[in-house]
């Protein structure tokens, strides 16, 4: 069967979704050499990271994180936008399940009951064909051994990309554009909320005031990749 597998690789090879290199055969979606030199945050295992940060004053969170550093031109913007705008959905699958090992013996995430993703509107949705939040989410979920709940929270409100906007207008963009339903049926459970990049956190911060209006809720929040001012 290796044999097979390498002749296949031969004519189709699989490359890395960071690099572009071939992957060994024990390799899957990023090799070795880029998962090594990735620039990861270590966030979850600091109380006051600066992704806690940015919420401080704001909203009240159990914990916050994210599992990578963003900046142009680099490998995990790459991947953000080949997830996002080419389709690789294993891109959020894959790096949500590495992300969920780490988070499932980490205080305070290891007791996470359900993962929420960010929501797209319906119509974006509908034309980008899946939610990259969802996907990383759901990848998450197998390491963690735990649900996701696509359905109670919703955006109701098609805002505007946020790319190039200041800090205000970024959280007058989204701000009161998400709601939630059946609010019981997540009573007192503790919410991972996950996005794929936080930058001034308003989008997160416009949908934990909407799951707050569940009873006894507890939030916390993760993202992919963190993008400092």
């Amino acid at each position: 069967m290796i044999l097979i597998s390498d002749f296949f690789n031969l004519i189709y090879p699989r490359l890395c979704l960071a690099c572009g290199h071939s992957l060994f055969s024990n390799e899957k979606t990023i090799c070795t050499s880029c998962l090594y030199h990735l620039p990861g945050t270590d966030f979850h295992k600091d109380k006051n990271n600066p992704v806690s940060q940015v919420f401080w004053g704001k909203v009240k969170l159990e914990a916050a994180a994210a599992y990578y550093f963003y900046s142009k031109g680099g490998k995990v913007r790459h991947l953000i936008h080949s997830l996002k705008y080419a389709g690789k959905k294993e891109i959020g699958i894959y790096i949500g399940k590495l992300y969920g090992m780490d988070l499932c013996s980490c205080p305070p995430f290891e007791d996470v009951d359900v993962i929420v993703p960010v929501p797209l509107h319906p119509k974006k949705l509908r034309k980008r064909g899946f939610n990259q939040s969802e996907m990383f989410a759901r990848g998450m979920a197998i390491s963690m051994n735990v649900k996701v709940d696509t359905k109670i929270l919703y955006r109701r409100i098609a805002s505007q990309t946020q790319t190039r906007k200041t800090r205000f207008n970024r959280w007058k963009n989204v701000e009161n554009i998400f709601d939630i339903r059946k609010a019981g049926s997540l009573k007192d459970k503790h919410i991972l909320l996950v996005d794929d990049v936080i930058t001034t956190g308003s989008t997160i911060e416009s949908c934990v005031h909407a799951l707050e209006k569940i009873p006894f809720v507890r939030i916390s929040v993760v993202a992919m990749a963190f993008a400092s001012n």
